[in-house]
């Protein structure tokens, strides 16, 4: 009974992105951005993952190697902002095929998560996708336990090596088209806890990503953005 009373006081919760824009989406810290590319110093050293790099073009920062700690941002304001948003997820290059693979796909999409080395925090953000907030199942996609009933093979954690022939026997037993996203700063390049003798520095080189979804961890909007962004129900 209280939790009638309770659905009755607050009323229908769940975002109703991407049909409308959702403002508690913009409100989460996206990604690290550079407003002065020209800046001195060893603004470099300031990044722990190497995300920072100064190059005779000027200062760059690899948003699949920042891992959102802040570090720059607090030591280096004029050179360094947060940028608010959760539309962070990027298309690999080359694979002009995905939106011809994914159109057989329709509406009903089936995920299978695979953790390839996680830290656990990416896991908790899938798993707010589920909650009356996100409600995937709104959107045709579900998680299933089986690679046999998945389109869509998400991925988390730094990749490693114990877990790559599990990756490969889960995307052999996928049936085509197959669709592969990888969540967080730790599938894209390793994190902090790569190069290591235990990990390959993210998935590159043991999938064929087509969406990389940036993030340490990424939020559930993020993610969320990265699955439309695959599906070709959002623009990059």
């Amino acid at each position: 009974m209280p939790w009638i009373l309770r659905g009755l006081r607050d009323g229908v919760v769940t975002t109703r992105y991407p049909r409308r824009p959702d403002p508690y989406a913009d409100s989460f810290a996206g990604a690290v951005t550079v407003l002065d590319t020209t800046a001195e110093g060893d603004v470099a050293g300031l990044c722990p993952t190497g995300a920072i790099a100064k190059q005779p073009g000027g200062i760059t920062l690899d948003s699949g190697r920042c891992i959102l700690c802040g570090r720059c941002v607090a030591a280096r304001p004029d050179v360094f902002a947060w940028s608010a948003g959760s539309q962070t997820a990027r298309l690999a290059e080359l694979r002009d095929d995905l939106a011809a693979r994914v159109r057989r796909l329709r509406r009903s999409v089936h995920i299978r998560h695979v953790d390839a080395g996680s830290d656990g925090a990416d896991e908790w953000e899938i798993a707010a996708l589920l909650n009356p907030v996100y409600d995937v199942h709104r959107l045709g996609i579900f998680f299933t336990a089986s690679p046999r009933h998945a389109d869509i093979l998400l991925v988390t954690g730094a990749g490693t090596h114990g877990m790559a022939a599990p990756l490969a026997r889960t995307l052999d037993a996928m049936p085509r088209p197959v669709v592969v996203i990888a969540v967080g700063t730790d599938a894209a390049s390793g994190g902090l806890v790569s190069p290591s003798y235990a990990t390959s520095g993210g998935l590159a080189e043991q999938l064929p990503v087509d969406v990389w979804v940036p993030g340490s961890p990424a939020s559930p909007f993020a993610i969320l953005h990265g699955i439309l962004l695959a599906l070709g129900r959002v623009t990059p």
